[in-house]
């Protein structure tokens, strides 16, 4: 005797819903998005959307992580192993362009400035995928050989969240070129001068 399968209630409303808060927290931003907001554009009900997310912040929570894994961030990007590890770092100054065109700064960051408590999950959230991204800038760096990556690292970082939130704020999806004109000075200081073995 065959079983009939079980299908999970809801099963796409969890998707609907992170892809609607997504995109609600990039226009609007998190604090102004409401659950009520998410259920209405997602389309779930309010019981599908707290059946999923207990609390708004397991929602931003899950959001962010989805982002994480999503295979988009600049973290997969530094992780590309088909990319010089030259390549790797100037994209950090690129700034991806979004399907409605607008161009919105670091999700992270946002989320961050929307969480500033230290201690909030979703402020810890962001602060170790920015200790991630340095991590991985750092690693790149010792790469390529140059002395003191941890320096010129923290200097790159910096760079790539300016350039971003200045983009949005201007909103000029090519400001990156002038982070990254500085950085390319950074780099060839850097190999030039302090690389081992030179």
């Amino acid at each position: 005797m065959s079983e009939t399968p079980v299908r999970r209630a809801g099963r796409g409303g969890r998707e609907r819903a992170l892809s609607a808060a997504s995109s609600l927290f990039a226009r609007q931003g998190i604090t102004a998005t409401t659950m009520e907001d998410v259920a209405a554009a997602a389309p779930v009900s309010k019981r599908t959307l707290y059946a999923h997310f207990p609390t708004k912040e397991e929602l931003v929570l899950a959001q962010l992580d989805g982002l994480l894994h999503s295979g988009y961030t600049l973290l997969d990007t530094l992780r590309r192993a088909d990319l010089p590890p030259r390549d790797r770092l100037l994209a950090l100054f690129v700034v991806p362009p979004r399907s409605d065109g607008a161009v919105r700064g670091c999700p992270f960051i946002q989320a961050a400035a929307e969480h500033p408590d230290p201690a909030d999950r979703v402020h810890a959230l962001a602060r170790e995928q920015k200790l991630e991204m340095l991590t991985l800038v750092t690693a790149l760096l010792d790469e390529l050989g140059v002395d003191e990556p941890e320096s010129l690292a923290e200097q790159l970082v910096t760079l790539s969240d300016g350039a971003v939130s200045r983009a949005m704020v201007l909103d000029e999806p090519a400001y990156g070129r002038h982070a990254r004109a500085a950085a390319e000075v950074l780099l060839e200081h850097a190999l030039s001068s302090g690389a081992r073995g030179a």
